[in-house]
């Protein structure tokens, strides 16, 4: 897939990309550092979606999640991200005339690295896997505690929209 803007790439611009990894494809979330070409060296963060992976392997998921792990879009990747997900430091190169790569905004950069890095995903799987009662309300008093000492407006913002539409909030 050929995403390629008229104004071309630059460094410093914010890309969101993907790699597959065995039936799936993981995210980079990063910042351009090169460009030869149609070549771009990315640093960033690679995540991968394990919980939605582990959803769909069990049949608790449909076709629209696994649509997000075999093509996933900036637009859609929040829905892998309520899940457990594992990351670590990505250097790549992508190309842009064969790989799928996106500019992103510099707020939805931050918005994606700030919530896998402040471990959001594990405390919002922590509040939607458990059955109703004290270690759930527990899990949604921890949520609430850690969305509350963020320091990011944007992310706190997104993360209190998230769980208003997830409807684990009260």
């Amino acid at each position: 897939m050929f995403i390629f803007e008229k104004k071309g790439w630059k460094e410093g611009d914010y890309v969101f990309a993907s790699k597959q990894n065995g039936d799936y494809k993981d995210v980079v979330v990063g910042i351009v550092t090169g460009i030869e070409n149609s070549k771009i060296g990315v640093n960033g963060i690679i995540i991968n979606p394990v919980g939605l992976k582990n959803k769909v392997s069990q049949g608790k998921a449909g076709p629209q999640s696994e649509q997000i792990l075999k093509d996933p879009t900036s637009k859609e990747i929040v829905f892998a991200l309520i899940y457990r997900v594992e990351y670590d430091n990505f250097t790549g190169i992508f190309d842009v005339s064969i790989d799928y790569v996106e500019k992103l905004h510099k707020n939805i950069y931050g918005i994606i690295t700030g919530w896998v890095r402040e471990s959001v995903p594990e405390l919002i799987n922590n509040v939607l896997s458990l059955s109703d009662g004290p270690d759930k309300d527990q899990a949604k008093r921890v949520l609430k505690q850690r969305m509350d000492t963020l320091y990011d407006k944007e992310l706190k913002r997104y993360m209190y929209s998230i769980c208003r539409s997830l409807k684990i909030l009260n």
